[in-house]
């Protein structure tokens, strides 16, 4: 090795011959102050001694902080076999699941189906969209909905799965977000024919095939332990301009809708008489206009905090 020494800048060696044979490739580590090589033996014994001749070489000195006599190592090994043995005593007191390969395998088909519908979805609309321009706004409707009418429907296992404890996402946000939707989609947009030409549909239906272009294939892979780091970012940070223009979206589609409710008094409940009241169908969707903005707010909070924990920086355990 060339070092600076006392006497300038030289080439140094040495050569020390072992008790015993030991491993051919040393593992070398070169620091500012020192080197480091690292010889391991090629049998776990103990050594008598270093080298094979009796008198230590005057150039060699004990390392006292990472000293053992036999007793200590003797004693550091048999700490890490009880120490091994009560992990495995730990580990066979968890009952183990005969179903886990089964639940992961449904999951992975679950998210993976989820992700080429949203994929179908979103590609078909970017594709219209530079052929017809905006006119492709007005028919996006007629277009795209069977295909979200069956990813949408197929959500509500999200809150089964988190319902039984199949995946660890909090339940509330999960009901949020897919009764929110298919709110939209079957009340407002489904049943009234005026409504599904409107240009708002191509937004909100764009929106959530962007969010979902993510997000699916971020859980798939997490299924089989498969962290993609630029996947996990786009999954943590996509949301935080499509959320508020989703929501916006929503909300925009249920001011358009309540003037064709309160006209045609579709869903609109009469009491019967003497009390001759009528429950408007648009005054519901009013105060289900705050419901959207505080599910907006739950939701992000809740996505923030994965974020946080997903991207944030890594806490050092204290030793």
């Amino acid at each position: 090795a060339q070092g600076h020494g006392a006497k300038g800048d030289n080439i140094y060696e040495f050569q020390i011959e072992f008790l015993e044979p030991v491993e051919p490739k040393p593992v070398c580590r070169v620091t500012q102050r020192q080197l480091n090589i690292t010889v391991q033996k090629k049998e776990s014994n103990w050594w008598e001694r270093l080298t094979k001749q009796e008198k230590r070489p005057l150039f060699l000195a004990p390392d006292f902080d990472r000293w053992l006599d036999e007793s200590d190592a003797e004693m550091e090994l048999r700490e890490k076999e009880e120490e091994k043995i009560n992990k495995m005593k730990i580990e066979s007191r968890v009952p183990k699941d005969p179903f886990k390969h089964l639940k992961k395998g449904y999951l992975v088909m679950y998210n993976l189906v989820q992700f080429l519908g949203f994929s179908w979805i979103f590609v078909n609309m970017t594709v219209r969209l530079f052929i017809l321009g905006k006119d492709s706004f007005y028919d996006t409707f007629h277009t795209i909905a069977d295909m979200m009418y069956f990813c949408q429907t197929l959500a509500l296992m999200e809150i089964m799965n988190s319902l039984i404890g199949l995946v660890r996402s909090p339940l509330i946000p999960a009901v949020v977000q897919v009764f929110g939707r298919n709110f939209i989609l079957f009340v407002v947009l489904g049943s009234l024919e005026e409504m599904q030409s409107k240009p708002v549909v191509f937004f909100i239906f764009y929106f959530w095939s962007i969010i979902e272009l993510f997000r699916y294939p971020y859980y798939m892979l997490s299924c089989i332990g498969i962290e993609w780091k630029p996947l996990t970012w786009l999954r943590y940070t996509t949301w935080i301009p499509l959320y508020p223009l989703g929501g916006l979206a929503e909300a925009v589609c249920i001011i358009q809708s309540i003037p064709i409710f309160s006209e045609t008094g579709k869903y609109s409940l009469g009491l019967p008489n003497p009390l001759n009241v009528t429950i408007q169908f648009s005054f519901l969707l009013q105060i289900y206009l705050i419901a959207l903005f505080l599910g907006v707010f739950v939701n992000f909070r809740h996505l923030y905090k994965q974020r946080k924990q997903h991207l944030g920086p890594k806490k050092r355990k204290m030793k």
